[in-house]
């Protein structure tokens, strides 16, 4: 998952062509005056997801399918997952996207119609080492530094935060000891307004070990210091660790604890010591996100826990086991304080969230926040991958999307090639949803990435180039969603 960039108007030379955005404040929930471009499916695959809701559109924007002008030989990889998206001086635009099997990070540049003409891979499995998920590409106008693209390995607790230049070289990202070792899946700065002065970093820890998945913190007293500060991670005041003692209408105070010198730790260090404070342990999380709008709401932390089935270490159904969303509202003086609440429980199999097939990425605007499945393959799936809707005043939940695995179309068997599930039995999931309403012109618009796992064949194999993944063979595909109120 991961909103769109905002970056003031710059050029940055890559070797994909120019890349260069003249975007506003990431915090805005209004649509800037530009031309609003017209929508409409530019690939040859067709749009994977429907609505389920009147009102909203989809189109297909690129997928592994496609071939590009500019560069022939460029592939769109597959299990698309984080990603940055930016307008460009010039009226064309530029995509960053994690390829979270390829362990790579394409960069894709598209017209001013919104035509995908050109692509390369700024990092291939060889740099990537880890599982990319998801990503935030962090500016100076909403973050206070950048431009810069955080992905996050999540290979296992050993991986790390990788730092990529959108317009730098291929394959030079840097990797962020500071923010310690985790099986991430999202490294989050906040606002520059959030905390001024300071870089505050929330961390999602997607481990199911016996130490549970974290949310940490990275503090640095410099604004863009990613060397210099300070990791902590999540517990409750009371010391209590157990997910499933926290329910939904509860408040429960919390704060982030240090671990020291983590800079020096392994990740199973980094999991001891967050043992040895009371950490929360939680069944994975997964993605993280804000509240967009004022500073006090860019303090409104909202993530998933994916979940984890009730055996092994979660034998005693302490953690979630079909998933959570939470949210932690931080304190105005210190983000190392605050409340943490339960505002949507997949396990109340009789509540809002009764449906819930393990939420994993997320998306936060001001006033609606966007879950979207990943289902864990217990065998009790009952529907197609759901994004779900929640009215963040009326606590209203409803599905809006729903994967199109396109089993009786003619096409199905590109689809449904190898590894899928029995009809009914989803087995896809969504990665970045990114609100790109300013970029486009154009109200309630969004990109969303899709990994429709099945979709594979060996012409999708080493298109990153890199050497750790060379027969990787999935394929996968962004679309655009207008029409979802923000």
């Amino acid at each position: 998952m991961r909103f769109s960039s905002n970056i003031a108007s710059r050029t940055l030379a890559a070797s994909c062509g120019l890349f260069v955005v003249a975007c506003s404040d990431d915090n805005s929930t209004d649509v800037k005056q530009i031309a609003p471009v017209a929508l409409k499916s530019q690939s040859v695959t067709p749009a994977l997801a429907k609505s389920l809701v009147s009102g909203v559109e989809i189109f297909s924007l690129i997928g592994s399918d496609d071939k590009l002008s500019g560069s022939p030989n460029f592939v769109f990889g597959g299990s698309a997952d984080g990603a940055g998206f930016t307008r460009n001086t010039d009226g064309s635009f530029s995509l960053l996207t994690n390829h979270e099997d390829n362990y790579a990070v394409s960069r894709v540049k598209f017209d001013a119609t919104l035509k995908p003409i050109s692509g390369d891979y700024v990092v291939n499995s060889t740099a990537g080492r880890y599982r990319l998920c998801s990503a935030t590409l962090a500016t100076p106008e909403t973050h206070g530094f950048g431009p810069l693209f955080l992905t996050n390995g999540e290979s296992n607790e050993e991986s790390e935060i990788l730092a990529v230049d959108p317009s730098g070289p291929a394959n030079t990202p840097r990797y962020l000891a500071a923010l310690g070792r985790w099986n991430s899946e999202q490294s989050l700065p906040l606002p520059k307004v959030a905390y001024p002065n300071r870089t505050v970093i929330i961390i999602g820890d997607d481990d199911s070990g016996a130490e549970g998945g974290q949310l940490a913190m990275y503090v640095a007293n410099t604004v863009g210091d990613l060397d210099n500060g300070s990791l902590y991670v999540l517990a409750r005041t009371d010391n209590n660790t157990r997910e499933r003692d926290m329910v939904v209408g509860q408040t429960y105070p919390v704060q982030f604890r240090q671990i020291a010198n983590q800079k020096t730790l392994t990740g199973r260090q980094v999991n001891l010591a967050g043992v040895t404070v009371n950490a929360m342990r939680f069944a994975r999380v997964e993605d993280v996100d804000y509240r967009k709008g004022s500073a006090a709401n860019n303090r409104e932390i909202y993530f998933t826990v994916t979940g984890q089935n009730n055996t092994g270490v979660n034998a005693d159904y302490s953690r979630s086991k079909y998933g959570r969303v939470y949210r932690v509202k931080l304190d105005e003086s210190s983000p190392l304080s605050g409340t943490l609440e339960v505002v949507m429980d997949g396990d109340d199999r009789n509540g809002p969230a009764k449906t819930f097939q393990n939420p994993d990425n997320i998306y936060v605007g001001t006033n609606y926040v966007y879950a979207q499945e990943d289902d864990n393959g217990y065998g009790d799936e009952a529907h197609d991958a759901y994004i779900y809707q929640y009215n963040i005043a009326t606590k209203d939940v409803r599905p809006v999307i729903e994967f199109d695995h396109r089993r009786t179309a003619t096409d199905a068997a590109i689809y449904n090639a190898i590894g899928g599930r029995p009809a009914g039995k989803a087995g896809w999931e969504y990665g970045a949803m990114l609100d790109v309403s300013t970029e486009l012109g154009q109200e309630n618009t969004f990109i969303i990435a899709l990994q429709p796992h099945s979709w594979r064949g060996t012409k999708y194999q080493g298109v990153d180039g890199g050497t750790v993944r060379p027969t990787e063979n999935q394929a996968s595909q962004m679309v655009i969603v207008k029409g979802l109120p923000r």
